[in-house]
């Protein structure tokens, strides 16, 4: 009963156009070991977020890393990209009053994920969900994942968006 409940769960939450409100990994974790993945720490912001196998590392130009790139991990379809760039101390709120702004944007929520308050919005033209954090140096850490269109990927996501947690 316990599988059936975490099954139905992280289809509610993929069902959704924008994340749920408040994701957990526990809630998922049994759901997600089904699935061949691992953990990637990124050491610089000690936070690790599951990767699926089916997406592998691809490695970052200096340019990539540039841009605040920190991980970027991609099959033929679809891609999930780690970001942490700094936004001049800008708060949650503010970071979301300006995507407010953008036409790009929509669906956006507030939210936690694993205890941490974040915001989650879509980029529907560019087929893409994004989940995006603060920090407490000033930073917007931010995960997109996308093409959501690719089935693969779409089924991976609910879990890889609630696995996004403190390494420590």
């Amino acid at each position: 009963m316990k599988k059936l409940v975490v099954l139905i769960l992280a289809l509610c939450m993929l069902c959704s156009a924008a994340f749920a409100a408040d994701l957990n990994w526990s809630d998922v974790e049994e759901a997600a070991s089904q699935i061949a993945g691992e953990f990637k720490t990124f050491d610089e912001i000690s936070v690790k977020i599951w990767i699926p196998d089916t997406l592998q590392a691809v490695e970052l130009s200096d340019d990539d890393r540039e841009n605040g790139y920190i991980g970027y991990f991609a099959d033929e379809n679809s891609a999930v990209a780690v970001q942490y760039v700094d936004m001049n101390g800008m708060s949650l709120e503010e970071y979301e009053a300006a995507l407010k702004e953008d036409a790009e944007v929509s669906e956006i929520e507030a939210g936690t994920v694993n205890g941490l308050p974040a915001l989650s919005y879509m980029l529907k033209e560019k087929d893409v969900a994004c989940v995006a954090f603060t920090t407490e140096m000033g930073y917007i850490l931010e995960v997109t994942c996308g093409k959501l269109s690719d089935e693969n990927l779409s089924s991976v996501v609910a879990y890889i968006v609630s696995s996004i947690q403190s390494a420590k």
